[in-house]
């Protein structure tokens, strides 16, 4: 299924929902423009599915409506999740702080003001009307229903369109889920107002829609004709269509979520008192191991069918050094090509131009995501032992947070520079003292240091004022590396599955289905020797993780924050695990302070003055200010230059997201969430 757009790389997201396909022998409009007759009219129907390459062009426009995480530019159309006036899922978790005051994520919900009401104008992170699910869902059946009246079109290929399109309703469905429990179920196409894309059926119980997109994906998994994975002859024309690894992923991930506590547990979040936990709308109605077992099985079923089929593997270092660990798992989210990607979306632009933003507004406060001093803290040293900011401290190792090398004479700049943490950590975030350049073929660093102290060429005021995106001392790096994205024109796909993911989660059900301590942790392993950890138990020796279930969770938990980055999982892993105590946790950020020894009286002073570009081009040889700093004050500060009001008092009711009250009022059946 060639897709007949230079915008388009396999099947991808557009830069907008509105998009045309062209033929040489016809024209005919996708996006919006298709809207302009009635669901289902007949001569729109007759034109598309008259003709095989419009049926295909049709799917791939299908395609471009799917959820891409990476805030990405300003428009009041949807999706308003690409809106980056609305703020990215995972900055409200524990791992990222959003200091931009003008993002509804600041305003909205770290205010602690975000209601029904505002759900039914900007939507929320997430909104039930805003992110194209029913317009998605809707065409996807409309593909499904008509794909027999084409013409010349295999029964093969008829099927395939089919099973992909299946997916696409389970993965839309399952976005929303996660952000509001039971939901209106869609069956087949449906007429409604095109200003607002109301469903207007009432909710299904989580188990019921639960039952709903499992079904839908086992049903694609079950076509033959759908691949199991695409290979290198079908690559660049396939990549990104749904395959079989991809369903039977994303059905792991379902269950994962649905025998989740928020789900599975003997009380719902909100006491049992709202009717939405009355008809099971946001819990089950109790606990039952057997929905841990059946995710466990789902993940077996996947992986006997990885071992019986290849293609798909987690990306190895080519050499035990720090560069290679950390191009390792940077190739294994970031290539297009990459054999971890179970299924990707991807967003293009002609030009890197204004309608790109991820690329240009790095340094910009509105995609300001920056790192909380917690999150740092989970990663490891690089030889997997945990860190402990205080046990570093009382041991003088804080200048060895993050990098450490020698001073040499003649030499300003550190050498024999070694990382000193987890790869996936400089990876994920700039940290002070790592070099700025990064190699794209090999992940070796070079040119200069990143100054993140206060007064540093990149901190400066904002290291003091904790605004800007440097405003906890750390800055995302995630899904940018650096300034390969913008130096190599690569836009960079949204992971909706990778491989890692699916080994941890089998991890989590194992642990949780089974009680099967030993045979999780090697799960776990194998995600963390890609980097170069040693194993969990080697490096936790006084947590008991063969047999503690309690602490192995929480490394499972830790891996996958540190693993999936800013990849929409840390926020979800707290929701669906009910951790009011971390919603509820003040967070920090790291400032820095660069010392200067007087040569004078000998001690140590501050120095709010830049090095690379400042002292270092007139220092003198021998003097302090002529080598590169590596010592320095840290003060660990609570944040409060966006303060979330959930710190001094926490609702369960922001477990999920609220309906829209325009459309709760209309009385259909879409019962509200609780506490909203």
């Amino acid at each position: 299924m060639k897709l007949n757009n230079k915008f388009f790389i396999g099947a991808v997201v557009a830069f907008a929902a509105s998009i045309g396909f062209s033929s040489c022998t016809d024209n005919i409009a996708f996006g919006n423009s298709f809207l302009e007759k009635a669901p289902g009219g007949n001569a729109t129907q007759d034109t598309i599915f008259n003709n095989p390459e419009y049926t295909r062009q049709f799917l791939a426009g299908i395609y471009t409506l799917q959820y891409y995480g990476l805030p990405w530019r300003s428009s009041n159309d949807a999706p308003q999740s690409a809106n980056y006036f609305n703020g990215q899922v995972e900055s409200l978790s524990d791992c990222f702080e959003l200091p931009f005051s003008k993002s509804t994520i600041w305003n909205q919900y770290y205010q602690g003001s975000f209601n029904a009401a505002a759900a039914s104008s900007t939507g929320g992170v997430y909104g039930f009307l805003t992110e194209n699910t029913w317009v998605l869902v809707r065409r996807a059946y409309e593909l499904i229903e008509n794909i027999n009246r084409v013409p010349n079109m295999e029964q093969d290929e008829k099927d395939r369109l089919v099973a992909e399109s299946k997916c696409l309703i389970a993965s839309a469905y399952f976005n929303m889920f996660r952000h509001y429990g039971g939901l209106p179920l869609i069956t087949g196409t449906f007429t409604t107002s095109e200003s607002s894309y109301g469903v207007q059926m009432p909710r299904a119980s989580v188990e019921k829609t639960v039952n709903f997109m499992v079904n839908l994906l086992d049903d694609a998994a079950k076509t033959s004709s759908l691949p199991w994975a695409y290979g290198a002859d079908d690559a660049a024309s396939e990549t990104g269509h749904w395959t079989k690894a991809g369903a039977m992923a994303l059905k792991c991930k379902i269950l994962q979520f649905a025998a989740s506590p928020l789900f599975n547990s003997d009380k719902g979040y909100y006491g049992n008192t709202t009717d939405a936990e009355k008809d099971s709308l946001v819990w089950y109605g109790g606990y039952d191991r057997s929905r841990w077992t059946a995710c466990k099985n789902a993940c077996k079923d996947f992986f006997d069918a990885l071992a019986a089929n290849g293609t798909y593997k987690l990306v190895q270092p080519t050499a035990n050094t720090q560069e290679a660990y950390r191009y390792a798992y940077r190739s294994a989210y970031w290539d297009q090509g990459s054999p971890e990607i179970l299924h990707s979306v991807r967003v293009t632009n002609s030009q890197k131009d204004s309608q790109y933003q991820w690329l240009y507004l790095r340094g910009n406060d509105r995609l300001a995501y920056c790192l909380t001093e917690e999150y740092a803290e989970m990663f490891p040293w690089a030889d997997g032992t945990p860190f402990d900011f205080n046990a570093a401290k009382s041991a003088g190792k804080l200048d060895q947070m993050f990098v450490k090398g020698d001073t040499v004479k003649n030499q300003q700049m550190l050498q024999h520079r070694v990382y000193t943490r987890d790869p996936r950590l400089y990876e994920t975030a700039d940290v002070n003292g790592a070099l700025q350049v990064v190699n794209d073929a090999n992940g070796n660093t070079s040119g200069a240091n990143y100054e993140i102290w206060v007064g540093g060429t990149q901190g400066g005021t904002g290291q003091k004022t904790a605004t800007g995106c440097y405003a906890t001392g750390y800055r995302i790096n995630k899904y940018v590396v650096g300034d390969i994205m913008y130096s190599s024109s690569h836009y960079p796909q949204w992971d909706v599955l990778r491989l890692s993911d699916i080994y941890l989660v089998y991890a989590e059900a194992l642990l949780q289905a089974d009680d099967d301590n030993v045979d999780a942790i090697k799960y776990v392993d194998n995600v963390r020797s890609r980097v170069g950890l040693k194993g969990l138990v080697q490096c936790n020796p006084t947590k008991d993780l063969t047999t503690n279930k309690a602490n192995l969770l929480d490394e499972i938990m830790r891996e996958r924050a540190c693993e999936l980055g800013f990849e929409d999982t840390r926020y979800f892993d707290m929701v669906r695990y009910k951790r009011a105590d971390l919603f509820a946790k003040t967070l920090h950020g790291l400032r820095i302070y660069r010392l200067v020894k007087n040569t004078t009286t000998g001690v140590w002073e501050r120095s709010e003055s830049q090095w690379y570009n400042g002292d270092r081009p007139s220092a003198k040889q021998g003097t302090p200010s002529y080598y590169e700093p590596s010592h320095f004050d840290y003060e660990v500060f609570p944040i409060t230059n966006g303060a979330r009001a959930w710190w001094s008092s926490f609702d369960n009711k922001w477990f999920l997201q609220p309906f829209p009250s325009t459309e709760v009022n209309k009385g259909y059946g879409l019962i509200q969430n609780p506490g909203w």
